[in-house]
């Protein structure tokens, strides 16, 4: 379990910004920061404060994951031919949390890793506990026949504020998913503009 869990509306809150897109994120209501000095005015921010923020949206938009599992997916991104912004989105996609979370068989990212970690998941059949575990073109998803009517599950079906993307082939009826293709970035319906260009410029320069 990821330790922001119980505070995930607290990066909503610190970037400004509903990076999930939820009705019930406090930042619909209030769009400083959080905590006393939040409502301060904000200065004009730095070409380092951008790309610090930059890295951090997408790294939360992740379950919040941490600096260095970041860093490793990011110097991954670097190896491989192509644009370095739309590898790293396409590894970042490719996780299994990812693939839940975007299959609509749970509400949240967050609820997505939990629900991996806890064995509710197979891939080609073979049971994966493993959220950071990527999947390949093809790879079929599925949650386990025991898990099928948990009440979270059958909930984000349901859920009308995100659709299912394109590259993910999903039948809730038997909650099952088809990884169909890796994403570019404009594929990925992010409900805020992820700026994958200005977290390269931050590694390079730190």
């Amino acid at each position: 379990m990821t330790k922001r869990t119980s505070a995930k509306y607290k990066i909503d809150r610190r970037m400004g910004e509903n990076i999930w897109g939820r009705p019930k994120s406090p930042v619909n209501r209030r769009e400083y920061g959080p905590g006393q000095h939040g409502q301060r005015r904000k200065g004009k921010m730095s070409d380092f404060g951008l790309q610090l923020r930059a890295k951090q949206k997408l790294k939360g938009y992740y379950g919040d994951l941490t600096e260095k599992q970041f860093r490793r997916i990011f110097a991954e991104a670097e190896r491989l031919r192509g644009d370095t912004g739309e590898q790293l989105i396409g590894l970042l996609e490719r996780r299994l949390d990812a693939v839940v979370y975007r299959a609509k068989f749970v509400p949240t990212i967050f609820a997505a890793r939990q629900f991996v970690n806890h064995g509710h998941v197979t891939v080609n059949g073979q049971r994966v506990n493993i959220a950071s575990y990527r999947v390949k073109e093809g790879d079929v998803i599925e949650v386990r026949d025991k898990s099928k009517q948990i009440a979270v599950v059958l909930e984000a079906t349901q859920l009308p504020e995100r659709d299912v993307p394109d590259y993910i082939e999903a039948d809730h009826s038997k909650m099952k998913a088809t990884f169909v293709r890796t994403p570019g970035l404009s594929d990925v319906p992010y409900p805020v503009m992820m700026e994958p260009n200005l977290v390269i410029e931050y590694y390079a320069q730190n």
